[in-house]
């Protein structure tokens, strides 16, 4: 089963490869990008989740994927 971490960087990874974003549009800090990247159980709050999907450009289908990680 894919983990939030592999979901969001896949979607981050396309879209920093295709030049429609860079690290410092794509909403994320550094901090997250970094857990993301060392901590497999690591999920975003929701609020900078949501803000991640708005500044990215995320598609409604990306921005649910994302969401069902969630922790309300």
């Amino acid at each position: 089963m894919e983990t939030f971490a592999q979901k969001f960087l896949k979607i981050y990874d396309r879209k920093i490869l295709s030049g429609e974003i860079t690290f410092s549009t794509s909403g994320i800090n550094k901090n997250n990008f970094t857990r993301l990247c060392i901590d497999t159980e690591y999920v975003m709050p929701r609020e900078e989740i949501l803000i991640c999907c708005e500044k990215m450009n995320m598609t409604d289908e990306e921005k649910e994927g994302l969401l069902a990680f969630a922790k309300d």
